[in-house]
């Protein structure tokens, strides 16, 4: 018996070196063994030369202290954010946009609108007879005919590296219409339509039709996806509650959009918020007599209305106004299906939804071995940009990321749009590592990215900082509690450590993908929040 115990020990004694002899001993081995210097140890990242701007040096990332709640503002008193966006890292040039690099032609999404136009005329006109002869009065609303509408230039600057630029005027002027532009028709999104009210009650993930969105159509023929406020920003998802079954949140999704911008992703289509009148807004324009049929006024008569699908047909799950009006993100509709195609590929860490699995990413720490043999993610940017995509989510808190969704015409090299995140921002006082996931086990991430969250964690560019000065330009301000912000401190800090032992036990080159353009030599001029106020 002993001596087993004594063979026992032997082999435990065994392993342990061998494993400190692989992960660690052999990478720093290799690491000395390069030519050139790791700018993770003492010396200070910096930007590759950049065509005649100034190289700026950044603070080492390996050693950034906690931040702390102060928020100092500059030494002169300006802008962070302008600053953040004056920053050489924030003015990387882009390749030259043929046809082929841009999603539309100009000549296909005017002939798409006109038809829309088209369409919608012959609608009103057989609605309108069919009021008439009902009895029934049409609030009629003047349409206009704009080829300069915000939403078309919008549609017509995505591009194969990003939804719009970082400097175009026509983004700051959408979220000025779809905060103020009056709103001529309401409806249930497609995806609701689809239902048809027949929502399977034995389901754990519910269908979209528990989440109470519409689509706002706006005098130019702009359309938004209408999200109404659910809970107050003072409120935690409690601690009992399934990823899967908490509330979308309206300010969720307006502090995502300005979160993608900061972190120069620019995947998230633009969101505003918004005071709607949802008697007036919806209920007074919609043709949907489905929708009509959900309307009601409560005892202290406020004007609400809740959901189709059956299980949540009842006025304890409704939303009211006070008494009409009632706090909404609006968030610009893609390009339709038809002229621009996408397709939803579902995330290789996506969670499982259900109360007791897990799937194998949860239990097997080797799981990106397996995921980069697998097309598309063994060639190109597809599993860089799922990394991106986990750091954006772990700063929101998002769980939900179940699927993704791309343009087919930009092919595997396409970027991921950050669709439906108003399940983030659910609790700031938990940070949910196992969302980082696809970073910690894959060990990879650009170069770009990551300077960018060093660039955030310095004092002068903190993230709390920008995020709070652009969210001044939301019309439902304070968008994001305090807590919330410095919740995303504190989670920038944990995705720069996670990248800080990637390097130590790969080095550099293997974690660090060079990614970089050539950066121009015009800063941006203008922040959302500058323009938007």
């Amino acid at each position: 018996m002993l001596r087993r115990d004594r063979l026992f020990l032997a082999a435990t004694l065994t392993a342990i070196f061998s494993a400190d002899l692989y992960f660690i001993l052999l990478p720093k081995l290799r690491s000395l063994g390069r030519t050139h210097s790791c700018p993770c140890g003492s010396s200070n990242l910096s930007l590759p030369k950049q065509g005649g701007l100034a190289t700026p040096l950044l603070s080492n990332w390996t050693s950034v202290p906690l931040l702390d709640g102060a928020t100092p503002e500059p030494a002169d008193g300006g802008s962070k954010l302008g600053k953040l966006f004056a920053h050489p890292l924030y003015n990387i040039q882009t390749p030259a946009l043929g046809p082929e690099e841009r999603l539309l032609q100009a000549e296909q999404l005017i002939e798409y609108y006109r038809r829309k136009v088209s369409r919608w005329e012959r609608h009103m006109k057989l609605y309108s007879e069919a009021a008439a002869e009902a009895n029934i009065t049409v609030t009629e609303h003047e349409v206009t005919y704009d080829p300069d509408a915000s939403w078309l230039k919008f549609h017509l600057g995505i591009n194969r590296y990003a939804l719009y630029s970082r400097d175009d005027p026509a983004v700051l002027q959408l979220l000025k219409d779809m905060q103020n532009m009056a709103v001529v028709s309401a409806d249930y999104t497609q995806d609701e339509k689809a239902l048809k009210g027949a929502c399977d009650c034995t389901q754990v993930v519910k269908p979209s039709g528990h989440h109470l969105k519409l689509a706002l159509k706006m005098k130019n023929f702009a359309k938004a996806m209408f999200k109404p406020m659910r809970q107050r920003r003072d409120e935690e998802t409690p601690e009992d509650s399934f990823y899967f079954v908490d509330l979308q949140r309206h300010n969720a999704e307006i502090a995502a959009f300005h979160l993608d911008r900061i972190l120069d992703f620019r995947r998230v289509p633009p969101v505003a918020g918004r005071l709607v009148n949802v008697t007036g807004e919806v209920l007074q324009v919609t043709h949907n007599e489905d929708l009509r049929a959900v309307f009601f006024t409560s005892p202290a008569n406020n004007t609400c209305f809740f959901a189709k699908c059956l299980y949540v047909c009842k006025t304890e799950y409704a939303v009211c106004g006070s008494p009409d009006l009632l706090e909404g993100s609006l968030s610009a509709y893609l390009p339709g299906l038809s002229i621009a195609p996408r397709i939803s590929i579902p995330n290789p860490w996506t969670r499982s939804y259900t109360f007791t699995g897990r799937e194998e990413w949860e239990v097997n720490p080797f799981y990106c071995d397996t995921v980069k043999q697998l097309y598309p993610y063994n060639s190109g940017n597809r599993l860089l940009n799922i990394i991106d995509m986990s750091i954006f989510d772990f700063l929101i808190g998002n769980m939900d990321r179940h699927h993704y969704e791309i343009f087919t015409k930009f092919g595997d090299e396409g970027f991921l749009l950050h669709l439906d995140n108003a399940r983030g921002f659910g609790k700031h006082s938990q940070d949910e590592m196992s969302i980082l996931a696809p970073l910690s086990q894959c060990c990879m991430i650009k170069r770009s990215t990551l300077l960018r969250l060093q660039i955030l964690a310095r004092s002068e560019f903190r993230l709390s900082d920008v995020m709070r000065e652009s969210l001044e330009g939301d019309p439902l301000r304070p968008v994001l509690t305090e807590p919330h912000l410095s919740a995303l401190d504190r989670r920038l800090q944990k995705v720069l450590r996670v990248v800080q032992r990637c390097v130590r036990r790969l080095g550099e080159d293997e974690v660090i993908t060079k990614d970089f353009i050539k950066a121009t030599g015009k800063p941006q001029t203008a922040t959302v929040g500058e323009r938007a106020r």
